[in-house]
């Protein structure tokens, strides 16, 4: 990364931090975006994040990056083709306790292989996984559309309809528009965007259809 990227970061994760003590648990960190974060592939954007994160501990001395010491999302991605087979098997009789910073280095240095980033719209991580407001989520929107200008990815996959309606703008409902394109534009750019199912937590009865969406999308 360039010495101008990392600035730019930088900042950017100070303002996220703001905005953790305006709508997240204010004795948790706020967690950021992480992964290929140059040309990317794809970028996959979230909810928002929760204290199962191991990184969300003020103790924590690691990386601050999506799903760190969690399951689900791991087997989903290996599954979407987006994860490595056989340290995602690792992952899964794995305990919270066992993710040190120098494995959660090892899993995000696989997704910047894949060509991935990997995001939630908020950033403020809450005690648990309550549904939180629109107005939290649109807080981010331009902060959110920030990060993935810099990111520059291919396409873009936002998870859920909550989250899909505030970054387009519309109302969405992702069982009406399963792998339809939609033009998001950022600046001077316009990237080709999708709205998936939200595949774990709640959502996870729908993550075969997610799966199977996924694919065709990046095919």
């Amino acid at each position: 990364m360039s010495l101008c990227y990392n600035v730019f970061m930088k900042e950017l994760h100070k303002r996220y931090d703001e905005l953790q003590l305006e709508y997240g648990a204010k004795d948790l960190n706020s967690i950021y975006g992480n992964g290929c974060d140059n040309n990317a592939k794809v970028a996959l954007v979230f909810m928002n994040p929760t204290k199962k994160n191991v990184a969300s501990s003020k103790d924590w001395q690691g990386i601050k990056a999506q799903w760190l010491g969690t399951k689900q999302i791991w087997d989903f991605l290996t599954k979407c083709g987006m994860f490595d087979e056989e340290l995602n098997k690792k992952i899964q009789n794995m305990k919270s306790a066992d993710w040190t910073p120098a494995f959660c280095k090892e899993v995000y240095k696989v997704v910047e292989n894949k060509k991935v980033w990997i995001t939630n719209l908020a950033k403020c991580t809450q005690e648990d996984a309550r549904p939180l407001p629109d107005k939290v989520f649109s807080a981010y929107k331009d902060l959110l559309k920030e990060e993935l200008i810099k990111v520059n990815p291919k396409k873009i996959i936002l998870f859920g309809n909550q989250v899909s309606s505030i970054v387009l703008g519309e109302n969405i409902s992702v069982s009406q528009t399963r792998k339809q394109k939609f033009n998001l534009k950022i600046q001077n750019k316009t990237y080709s965007a999708y709205a998936v199912y939200y595949p774990v937590g709640n959502g996870r009865f729908n993550q075969d259809k997610a799966i199977v969406d996924i694919k065709e999308i990046l095919s």
